[in-house]
């Protein structure tokens, strides 16, 4: 890859990022929210450094250009005398020339200008923000990955008298197995996330969510099992209302999150997807 190819690479990338944090929600699949800012930096950094790259690049072509050409060697009898010359001076200077030409061309058909051949594969991420997002984590993730543990927690508030009760993932879990005051106990609540089949195991499925700390690459998942349905196609975002499914001992660690599903409706994938937090629909 020459020169003018990795000031391509550089500004594609940069136009990729901008273009998907600018224009779109889909860096949201890749990185928590509060990381925008830094891409959008990121993406102008890097335009400028292709865009700079490639103007100096330009400009030392031009100078390469208008150097004179070195004066061609004559011919006859001044030529010979030139050489002799030149062999004299050379038999004089021979322990310093061989060195310093020695030196030379040691290095001499290395153009370390250019980047290996492999480095076009970087071609194709920075071509995938622009025109091929890759897919979002979802429910293949979350099959193989344990429950992230909760929070320790002692004290509860009250649960709003409103029914179903709005919960996450993770409020629904932390209240079934740390409240003493079994608050839960009766309630129907309403939960909201993706689905996990089951493998194995008779079946059955998970209501997911994925967190991410950072990024995708620190990604847990949070998932409550589901009875008294059969599992709707994997990956599909439900909102789901029902009650605790008893099974260990409530406000315990032995209890397991789980619900008696009453009812369910498909839901467009919010738009903090990757949070645990109450969703919020995308036209919000």
């Amino acid at each position: 890859m020459r020169r003018p190819a990795q000031s391509a690479l550089l500004a594609l990338t940069g136009i990729g990022l901008l273009h998907t944090t600018l224009f779109t929600d889909l860096y949201l699949r890749y990185v928590k929210d509060g990381l925008r800012p830094l891409l959008i930096v990121s993406g102008f950094v890097l335009l400028i450094l292709g865009v700079a790259n490639a103007a100096l690049d330009g400009r030392g072509a031009a100078r390469r250009i208008d150097l004179p050409e070195p004066p061609k060697p004559s011919t006859g009898a001044h030529s010979h005398h030139t050489e002799d010359h030149h062999a004299e001076d050379h038999s004089h200077d021979h322990g310093h020339d061989h060195g310093h030409d020695h030196g030379h061309d040691h290095g001499h058909g290395h153009d370390h200008s250019t980047a290996p051949r492999v480095a076009w594969l970087l071609f194709l991420p920075a071509f995938s923000l622009l025109f091929y997002a890759p897919p979002a984590l979802g429910a293949y993730t979350a099959a193989h990955s344990a429950n992230k543990a909760v929070t320790k927690q002692s004290r509860f508030d009250a649960l709003p008298a409103a029914s179903p009760v709005p919960m996450t993932l993770t409020g629904f879990t932390t209240r079934v197995q740390q409240d003493r005051a079994l608050a839960i106990k009766g309630r129907t609540v309403q939960l909201t996330g993706f689905v996990t089949p089951i493998a194995g195991n008779g079946g059955g499925w998970y209501l997911t969510r994925i967190i991410f700390t950072c990024c995708a690459a620190d990604s847990q998942s949070v998932k409550v099992r589901m009875y008294g349905t059969e599992a709707p196609p994997a990956n599909t975002w439900l909102s789901v209302t029902g009650t605790w499914h008893p099974r260990g001992a409530l406000g315990t660690r032995s209890a397991e999150p789980a619900l008696d599903v009453r009812a369910s409706r498909t839901v467009a994938q919010p738009v903090n997807a990757f949070t645990d937090d109450l969703p919020l629909t995308p036209d919000r």
